[in-house]
């Protein structure tokens, strides 16, 4: 039976349309996808990810075990700063990709995906190392994610600005809002200016309300998981189970930068290393022809097969149809011409660049990593 997040009644009180998702009911829209697509590329949208996990690392070797088990390196990493990483098994496949916060010297706070919470949380045990403690404390949190243009405006309603994070991948703690103390996170899922807002259960409730009155005056529109999904793909992000899983690599799927070969050592290096240079790449593809490429939904050069869809539909923004696919390298080539088969039917598609979609910042267009 599927869990409730602390915000379940506020989203029956929207009319939220509730679905099962990663073992919790979460709305995967309100009022529409479309619109809460575009709200949050103009304005600012209010997620609840309450269903995320947060697993605590501490100890005098929770360093150490950070970097042999994870692909990115921490050793430099100060207090207040986030870092993308992946955890990979001893083939070298994505056990999962996730945040780590640095909270201090000897504690850090990784962040799962929801559907592998408790894999992860398994994996960690069983595979750390010496005086470091792993403490699943998923269930004491709650999370939720304010996105958009206008979401500094909107927090600044509740604290002085000074009080939050200036920096991408930067957090603070214990930040007042409104007496609600929350760690605040200048991060996100969908290519936008935006913060997440981790907070004790009892105060999801009240500080929804306090973010969705705050932000009355600039557009604040309530979203669920369909727009959630639409703006990662949108801004190029990869979602595990899609463009990445067990047996996938990190260099395969284009995380490369999160991986760094040049450590001691990790989990899954030797592995990776042994694969050798990939032959497999994630690209993007804009549909040319009438039609939305899906899921699973397999790739060609004329009738040669190149790969597969892992995530596709209508990106309301860009107002067309766009997917990402992992496809042989040989054929990865911007502006290639391909045809994806939607169930019987060939519809034509162009390789273009990721990020699909890049945020303006200030004048001009900033290329920022997403992920």
């Amino acid at each position: 039976m599927e869990k409730k997040t602390p915000l379940y009644e506020k989203h029956i009180a929207l009319n939220g349309k509730l679905v099962p998702f990663a073992g919790y009911l979460l709305p995967v829209q309100y009022t529409g996808v479309i619109g809460e697509h575009m709200a949050v590329r103009q304005a600012a949208g209010l997620f609840d990810v309450s269903h995320m996990g947060e697993v605590l690392i501490s100890g005098p070797e929770a360093l150490d075990n950070l970097n042999l088990l994870y692909t990115n390196d921490f050793t430099n990493m100060r207090d207040g700063r986030v870092r993308y990483t992946l955890l990979c098994n001893e083939d070298g496949g994505i056990v999962d990709d996730m945040l780590i916060y640095r909270l201090s010297e000897e504690r850090y706070m990784a962040v799962p995906n929801a559907a592998n919470r408790h894999k992860v949380v398994s994996f960690l045990k069983a595979h750390a190392k010496g005086k470091a403690v792993i403490e699943d404390v998923s269930d004491k949190y709650a999370q939720i994610a304010l996105q958009g243009p206008k979401s500094t405006e909107i927090l600044a309603a509740l604290t002085d600005e000074s009080n939050l994070p200036e920096k991408y991948y930067t957090f603070k703690d214990q930040v007042d809002l409104n007496g609600i103390k929350c760690l605040v996170s200048q991060t996100g899922y969908t290519g936008e200016q935006g913060y997440e807002l981790y907070c004790d259960l009892p105060d999801a409730g009240p500080l929804w309300d306090m973010l969705m009155e705050a932000g009355k005056a600039y557009g604040l529109t309530p979203c669920g998981l369909g727009a959630r999904d639409t703006l990662r793909l949108e801004a190029g992000m990869p979602l595990y189970g899609h463009e990445m899983d067990d047996t996938i690599s990190p260099l395969e799927t284009g995380l490369d930068f999160a991986v760094k070969i040049n450590k001691v050592d990790f989990m899954g290096k030797q592995a990776i290393i042994n694969r050798g240079e990939p032959a497999v790449v994630r690209v993007g593809l804009k549909i040319t022809g009438r039609g939305i490429a899906r899921e699973q939904s397999c790739v060609y050069v004329k009738d040669r097969k190149i790969g597969r869809v892992t995530s596709g539909t209508f990106l309301p923004y860009l107002e067309g149809a766009y997917a990402m696919a992992l496809i042989d390298k040989a054929d990865s080539m911007v502006g290639t011409v391909v045809e994806i088969d939607v169930r019987g039917r060939r519809i034509a598609g162009e390789i273009v660049p990721l990020p699909f979609y890049v945020r303006q910042k200030n004048a001009g267009v900033e290329r920022e990593r997403r992920i």
